[in-house]
């Protein structure tokens, strides 16, 4: 049994009725992406959907190797509850705009999650995703989850590859604080559907009984 509730991010919202249906079904964040992607989403779009999130849904802004006029205009203009840094950006930079976050590692034989985690000692979690040399994220791929330490010191964010068929499995492997879902839960590229969401939620829950 789980003595915890696992948290879930939807990301790569670019619909106002997407992220209503994803805090309908209990999701507690969603991802802005604002870095190359079919998922990306301007200013103006991220600045109303993050205004349309009803209380106690958290928005998180997604970056990949941003300059840090981009990052500040983005704070400053969509005002997000975390940002999350999935590139190869520093320690430095990530902590530099006053604002707690995330830092993706992606993974694969070889890299030690624990001098990763030391490294960023002031992100608030760990977001783990699948390596691909093609792209950061959003690849739909997983990666093997008994790459993870059992002794991480940071909460898991899970992400990679999850959808409906495989998600309680990854809880119960893993025990993540939280698990993120992009195209697991879409229809198309940046469309979301409504059902999946609703079964990846229920996945989750059930993982956690």
């Amino acid at each position: 049994m789980n003595s915890q509730r696992t948290r879930v991010k939807i990301c790569g919202i670019t619909r106002v009725e997407d992220a209503l249906e994803a805090a309908k079904a209990g999701a507690d964040a969603i991802g802005l992406v604002f870095a190359p992607s079919p998922r990306r989403v301007d200013i103006p779009q991220a600045a109303m959907l993050r205004h349309a999130l009803p209380p106690f849904v958290a928005s998180v802004a997604l970056f990949v190797n941003p300059s840090r006029a981009a990052v500040e205009e983005v704070i400053a203009e969509v005002r997000p509850d975390w940002l999350q840094f999935h590139g190869e950006e520093t320690p430095e930079f990530c902590a530099a705009f006053d604002r707690p976050y995330f830092k993706a590692a992606r993974v694969r034989p070889g890299l030690n999650l624990l001098e990763y985690a030391a490294l960023y000692a002031d992100a608030r979690a760990l977001l783990l995703d699948a390596w691909s040399p093609d792209a950061h994220g959003g690849t739909g791929h997983r990666f093997d989850w008994g790459l993870i330490p059992a002794d991480l010191p940071k909460p898991v964010i899970l992400a990679g590859g999850l959808e409906a068929g495989n998600v309680g499995a990854a809880v119960a492997q893993v025990r993540p604080w939280a698990v993120d879902v992009s195209s697991g839960v879409e229809a198309g590229k940046g469309i979301k559907d409504a059902a999946r969401i609703a079964a990846f939620m229920k996945e989750v829950r059930n993982a956690d009984v």
